[in-house]
């Protein structure tokens, strides 16, 4: 928000100077982001007449110029501007005058020519520096006049920034209203009132209105005038206080809607009354409509998109952007000027999505003022009178009664403040009457319900505040209005207790530590992802939480899995040369479940579980003389996972993963219980998406990875250690994990079995001597007793009854 200090000024004259202005408005919340003066410091320069001009005797391109600037005998002075004529007035520099940069005007002579002074441009002033030719001041401009009071250009430029929750100060009144509020004691000043009369009809002429969708429109208001000079100048206050508020003048029309948009924060808009056919009307788009803009693009729209139509095309699109084939133009005599308000999140992400800009939409969809469409229709009426009256006797311009329609207006409930919390809050104890002072200062209805700390405030919210809603928002408003530099600097105090952390528990930092050490990068994505990244990657059935109002198409749904992210990532690498990628990330996905309740830390209906996730690609080792180059398999990820949860032993069982190859993924357990899966990524997304290899990937429950297991120191036995291999046939379809098990389980169920130490998988055959439909594996089992020697007899035991468990359960012989 951009706008001088005189203008705020008419509304607030607070006494004090530009500069602690500007601090009250930045400590109050409204940042000044810049200040800087309408024009640059210079003197000597005037209004004056060009009374005679004729051509210079030895220059083709330059005028010899008698000024008159009201001092008696007109001055000379030779002019190479091309629009130099009789008749206009103009910026005089005399001599002694000191122009921007130094400049200082001379007696001169210009060939031959003697010139005492320079007419000035805009850009040699320094207040346009895009303009170009003599700056012509209008035909009543008073001559000899001082240029900078003429002009007042001794004013500031503040440029303000807004968060995107205090629209009601997207006008000069709702910044002088917050003033009016933040300026107490002896500098305390009301705020002075802009007082706006209803204009009488003077003509029967009305268009008529409808409402279609009264909750997206909940107000719709209007007038026809008649007969009106749409080509009238542009009073040159109205285009100063534009330009300082950073938009161009363009037309009286546009010029007098904007400034009133400027002043009361209500966003107008003119039609071309003669291009619109029966009835306005406020209603959604229909699927595949097109409409052509004032932008002069033509977007086919959605049936979200709130439209102004008449009965046969739209007129534009609601709170954004009118049609090109119904706006005013220079020759157009009649109008009908609407004012409406349009429920914000309606207007909410469709700029986004058609590539649009405009005031109009930067209002609406942070909410207006609902209850100040008349106000702002009779003001902008005014303005038209005076500005762009018609031609002939007084009553030429024909202005007609105003319409509107009321559909379902946004409720503003009455807020609850308890006084005791808030100054809780805040730190401060804070006297209730200075709290019921303050709020009213804001033009807040305020009631009191009882007495001291133990009241609580009742205020009700205005319609032009819609970031007010809970009892923090009023303590917000509290705290800004007794002063942030008001409260005093302690140092926090706080009961300091030594917690007990579990051994058994470790930080995620640390978990991350371990990773990066096996030879992993973290990565931090966005939360939101593209709608088709998630149907690629996203667990069956699970319901994607898509954002109301995206920043992008491609962040519109927030993640149930990081997977989808991390291949990105890996894209990204792949298209800079990155051949060897291992990148990990810990965060939370977001999926619906109805058991969430609400709390401190949840949302409800919303899980928020914390994953871990990795990727690998590329080599298993970096590049070395020492070995060859192998590509990382499953195995290879198999091994980092079980480093990273050592000393506790992880499960890895065939599993079907959406995203996974099928026949190269494992669910993994610990404990009994699934904490995850890894696996290789499915041929389909490998080429959907371009990959020269597969990828491993990864993902578990970070709640399981922040967990470990203690380790248990044992003695070291002093007796030999006794080896056997044991090579089996069995069928195919057995797995070779399976068979591993049920050794290693041999011991709780045959007691002389407990001197197994290991069980090793160390060979697969399949081939001669072998059916196809068999495969031979052999197991390598350790012994020892940690007592005695084993005995020959003994361990021939254990190998007998591990062979007879094999052939009861697996149908397993020796090969």
């Amino acid at each position: 928000m951009q706008f001088s200090e005189k203008w705020l000024r008419e509304w607030i004259n607070p006494n004090i100077s530009a500069e602690q202005l500007a601090d009250v408005l930045t400590m109050g919340g409204l940042e000044v982001e810049e200040m800087e003066k309408a024009a640059p410091d210079f003197t000597g320069v005037v209004v004056g007449e060009i009374i005679e001009c004729e051509r210079h005797p030895d220059a083709d391109k330059l005028n010899v110029c008698k000024v008159n600037i009201n001092t008696g005998e007109p001055l000379q002075i030779v002019c190479g501007a091309p629009n130099a004529r009789v008749g206009i007035r103009v910026p005089c520099a005399v001599v002694g005058a000191e122009l921007p940069n130094d400049f200082k005007i001379k007696d001169a002579k210009l060939r031959g020519v003697a010139s005492s002074g320079m007419l000035c441009s805009a850009k040699e002033l320094g207040i346009n520096p895009d303009a170009s030719g003599l700056y012509e001041l209008p035909t009543d401009a008073p001559v000899g006049q001082n240029i900078r009071e003429y002009l007042s250009l001794d004013d500031t430029v503040y440029t303000i920034k807004l968060t995107p929750n205090r629209a009601d100060c997207l006008s000069v009144r709702g910044v002088a209203r917050d003033v009016c509020a933040l300026v107490g004691g002896a500098n305390a000043v009301p705020l002075t009132p802009l007082v706006v009369n209803a204009v009488a009809p003077n003509a029967d002429i009305t268009l008529p209105i409808k409402i279609d969708a009264p909750v997206a429109c909940a107000r719709l208001t209007g007038r026809v005038i008649k007969n009106l000079n749409a080509n009238a100048p542009t009073p040159l206050w109205m285009v100063q206080r534009l330009e300082r508020a950073g938009h161009r003048s363009i037309s009286a029309l546009v010029d007098i809607t904007n400034y009133a948009m400027l002043t009361l924060g209500q966003p107008m808009h003119v039609y071309d009354l003669d291009a619109i056919k029966g009835t306005l009307t406020a209603r959604m788009a229909k699927s595949g409509e097109s409409v052509k803009l004032l932008n002069e693009q033509t977007h086919e729209l959605q049936d979200d998109v709130l439209v102004i139509a008449d009965d046969e095309k739209i007129l534009g699109m609601a709170g954004v952007m009118g049609s090109f084939d119904s706006k005013a133009e220079l020759h157009t005599k009649n109008i009908f000027l609407e004012a409406a308000f349009f429920a914000p999140e309606f207007i909410q992400g469709k700029t986004r999505r058609y590539k649009l800009t405009s005031d109009a939409a930067h209002r609406f969809e942070r909410g207006v003022d609902f209850m100040g469409q008349i106000e702002a229709l009779e003001y902008a009426t005014q303005l038209v009178q005076e500005i762009c009256g018609g031609e002939g006797d007084e009553n030429a311009l024909q202005i007609g009664s105003v319409s509107e329609l009321v559909g379902e207006l946004p409720q503003r409930e009455h807020i609850t403040m308890r006084v005791a919390r808030a100054c809780k809050v805040i730190g401060v104890d804070i006297p209730v009457e200075q709290m019921v002072a303050d709020l009213s200062r804001l033009q807040l209805d305020v009631k009191q319900v009882g007495a001291g700390q133990d009241s609580v405030l009742q205020v009700q919210a205005p319609s032009y505040r819609f970031d007010m809603a809970i009892e923090e928002d009023l303590i917000e408003e509290v705290v800004r209005l007794f002063g942030y530099n008001n409260i005093p600097t302690h140092a926090p105090v706080a009961q300091i207790s030594i917690l007990d952390v579990p051994e058994q528990t470790r930080a995620a930092d640390a978990v991350r530590d371990a990773l990066v050490a096996m030879d992993y990068q973290e990565v931090i994505n966005y939360s939101f992802v593209d709608g088709a990244l998630e149907k690629d990657f996203g667990v069956s059935g699970a319901d994607a939480i898509e954002l109301l109002n995206p920043i992008a198409s491609s962040l519109a749904v927030m993640r149930t899995q990081l997977i989808g992210s991390l291949v990105h990532n890996l894209k990204t690498n792949l298209a800079r040369s990155q051949t060897r990628v291992r990148v990990f990330e810990i965060a939370k996905v977001f999926h619906r479940d109805a058991t969430i309740r609400a709390s401190e830390t949840t949302v409800p209906n919303i899980a928020q579980p914390l994953k871990l996730a990795g990727l690998a690609y590329g080599s298993a080792l970096p590049e070395q003389w020492a070995s060859k180059t192998s590509d990382v398999d499953f195995y290879d990820v198999k091994g980092d996972l079980e480093r990273l949860f050592a000393p506790a032993v992880l499960a890895f069982e065939a599993f079907a993963h959406p995203s996974a190859h099928p026949g190269r993924c494992a669910s993994v357990s610990l404990h009994g219980k699934v904490i995850g899966w890894v696996g290789q990524m499915h041929p389909r997304l490998q080429h959907s998406y371009d990959l020269p290899r597969a990828p491993m990937l990864f993902e578990l429950d970070a709640q399981a990875v922040l967990q470990r297991d203690l380790p248990v120191a044992s003695m070291v036995s002093k007796q030999p250690m006794v080896t056997r291999d044991l090579a089996i046939i069995v069928k195919r379809d057995v797995l070779a994990q399976q068979i591993q098990q049920l050794m290693t389980d041999l011991p709780s169920t045959h007691p002389d079995c407990a001197i197994i130490q290991s069980v090793q998988l160390f060979d697969v055959y399949q081939g001669e001597r072998v059916a196809d439909d068999e495969k031979s594996l052999a197991y390598r089992v350790q012994m020892q007793d940690a007592d005695n020697t084993l005995q020959d007899a003994q361990i021939e035991q254990v190998m007998a009854q591990i062979l007879d468990a094999l052939q009861s359960k697996v149908g397993a012989r020796l090969r």
